[in-house]
């Protein structure tokens, strides 16, 4: 039997129309998982599908009703990548109670629905990989990005406590915590080449992550041989947190 293949799997990915999103639908399709991506901008959405030869759908799953969307399109999930938008750069003292509530349903509450959706079926045929996509500002705290810095946070935490319930039923609940990758994202939050160039300079690899390489650590957590692998956080930031 080849090693890390994903044969006979389905897996939806979230946020999957660019950046690590797209990366990781290219990665798993790649190993001969089922893929559907999901995202808001139809236009770019669709480009991104027919490129890799995978399904897509228009949800926002900031919604209960995009969730279902995404669900009912992907079929019977094996591998849920769980990607959620950013929230906007802040100071923590200028967020109210709008921009919380935002945060709480795009970054949290689209990860609690997703896997409430999925999780009965990977229980019935004991194995599922639930994977979400948080930030190395979990436990490393950026200034300017409060409501990211808290959500994802809930959603670590979250996964963490889920893994512990479904651990012996075949079901492994992980986070990839990407450090600096160069997203459309990262892109705009340091556009200034010199802001850019001395922010590398703090990483040890002196340089940017590449969203292939945030994807690989995700399709690895989706395969058969890392079932022992649950309620762990993944640091993917070229040595940024040490």
């Amino acid at each position: 039997m080849a090693l890390f293949r994903l044969d006979g799997k389905r897996a939806l990915v979230t946020g999957g129309s660019k950046g690590i999103g797209l990366a990781a639908a290219a990665q798993l399709r790649d190993q001969g998982a089922d893929v559907t991506i999901a995202a808001r901008n139809e236009a770019t959405l669709r480009s991104a599908a027919e490129t890799l030869g995978i399904r897509w759908v228009v949800a926002d799953v900031s919604t209960p009703e995009g969730v279902q969307a995404a669900v009912a399109a992907a079929g019977e999930v094996d591998i849920l990548v769980s990607n959620a938008g950013g929230p906007p750069p802040s100071l923590p003292s200028q967020v109210g109670d709008e921009a919380w509530q935002r945060g709480f349903e795009t970054t949290f509450l689209s990860t609690t629905r997703l896997v409430e959706r999925v999780l009965g079926g990977m229980r019935e045929r004991r194995w599922g990989r639930i994977i979400a996509i948080t930030s190395l500002t979990v436990g490393r705290p950026s200034l300017s990005l409060p409501i990211s810095n808290a959500m994802r946070a809930a959603v670590t935490n979250h996964l963490r406590t889920l893994s512990l319930e479904v651990a012996q039923d075949g079901v492994t609940c992980n986070t990839v915590a990407p450090g600096y990758t160069a997203t459309d994202r990262l892109k705009a939050l340091h556009a200034n080449p010199a802001e850019a160039e001395k922010l590398t300079a703090r990483i040890p690899a002196r340089r940017f992550g590449q969203p292939g390489e945030v994807a690989a650590a995700i399709t690895f957590l989706a395969t058969e041989e890392a079932a022992y692998i649950t309620g762990q956080e993944i640091l993917v930031d070229g040595g940024w947190s040490i």
